[in-house]
């Protein structure tokens, strides 16, 4: 008996370059979506489960890329010589507003 069988699945190219990055944020190619999708169907006797990327809101998308910036070096990040001298900062902006 073989071990693998092959499926020819085609989709619209812009399907494709879409699942691909979906996928490789779980280590994932299509082939192994694929498999999983139909492994859990058999398992579940039928259609199984989504798996989804989280949707974030516009502020933390740019908080995240903010954040990335800061660790890249893009940004310099605020630094402070003591936690007295930081919170006189949080202090201060708080009653700015």
């Amino acid at each position: 008996m073989a071990k693998t069988a092959n499926i020819n699945i085609r989709v619209e190219p812009e399907v494709k370059s879409a699942v691909d990055g979906i996928f490789s944020h779980f280590g994932l190619t299509v082939a192994d979506a694929v498999n999983i999708f139909l492994h859990k169907s058999i398992i579940v006797g039928g259609l199984p489960f989504d798996m989804t990327l989280p949707q974030y809101s516009d502020e933390t998308l740019a908080a995240m890329r903010e954040a990335r910036d800061i660790a890249s070096g893009k940004i310099k990040a605020k630094s402070y010589t003591s936690v007295k001298e930081m919170i006189a900062e949080l202090d201060s902006e708080d009653s700015e507003d």
